[in-house]
């Protein structure tokens, strides 16, 4: 994991099913990419394609995600949703954050999972995930799953964010080989799929709750998804609810409680910590 890398152009990666990935060096955004080979019918589920360089990346509520040449992962995965219900589409993002941050747990990075799907260290994010279910010829469902990962890039390079953003570099304290963990990333999330379909998100459940600093701590919701970069330079016009975290419920939702005492159930809304 922490070998030299060779040039992004002779990577050898694959998707799900040993498809051989689609390597750019620049791309606005492969999230974008991917979306329209999807309705043109370009491309089938399981593909991947990485970007060694993003010109217009986004993360959720279309957040800027900073995208330079030769230091982080930049990937999209058309993840196949066959045997998955639709209500539970949703937790297939809940199970990408939870499975990646154990791989980066192997590599010595102690990181946590802000529900739903974002990826810390201490509170300072470093892997993102954005998604969307996108329907192929023949009505079939897939997932457009976008990751953006700052492997090995500066604290420069995320200065102009407005939020606490770190690197795996950073983290670790070493070089690491995208390539390689790029790898790994896309063969665990395969296999941890393909448990989800048996056993469903009860197990990534417990482990959410077994999580340190999650059960129990202050938050805020932002209940009417309002967290673009606009709202971030006017933060009074984003309507939030404070309170504390209770709980994990079965189906990966969040038991949240407000400041006045309320109870509420979140399905989908941004955390912050």
């Amino acid at each position: 994991m922490f070998s030299a890398e060779r040039n992004f152009s002779q990577w050898n990666v694959c998707g799900f099913n040993n498809l051989q990935a689609e390597l750019f060096e620049t791309v606005e955004s492969t999230h974008g990419l991917m979306k329209e080979r999807a309705k043109t019918g370009l491309v089938t589920p399981g593909t991947l394609i990485v970007a060694n360089h993003q010109t217009a990346g986004r993360g959720r509520h279309e957040r800027t995600w900073s995208s330079p040449s030769n230091k982080n992962i930049y990937f999209n995965l058309l993840v196949p949703l066959e045997g998955i219900p639709a209500q539970h589409f949703a937790q297939v993002t809940q199970i990408a954050a939870l499975t990646f941050s154990e791989v980066f747990k192997s590599i010595g990075a102690d990181v946590s999972v802000k529900w739903p799907n974002d990826i810390l260290f201490d509170k300072s994010k470093f892997c993102g995930i954005l998604a969307e279910v996108l329907y192929l010829p023949g009505a079939k469902p897939a997932l457009n799953m976008g990751v953006g990962i700052n492997v090995n890039g500066n604290p420069a390079d995320y200065q102009d964010l407005n939020r606490p953003v770190t690197t795996l570099r950073t983290i670790t304290g070493k070089n690491i080989n995208r390539e390689i963990l790029l790898r790994a990333l896309v063969a665990a999330l395969e296999r941890a799929l393909g448990q989800f379909k048996s056993f469903g998100i009860t197990p990534w459940v417990e482990a959410w709750r077994k999580m340190d600093k999650f059960i129990g701590a202050r938050g805020t919701v932002i209940v009417n998804n309002r967290c673009t970069d606009e709202s971030l330079v006017h933060p009074d016009e984003s309507q939030k609810k404070s309170g504390s975290i209770l709980d994990m419920k079965p189906d990966g939702s969040l038991l949240f409680m407000t400041d006045d005492g309320e109870i509420i159930t979140v399905y989908s809304a941004d955390l912050e910590i």
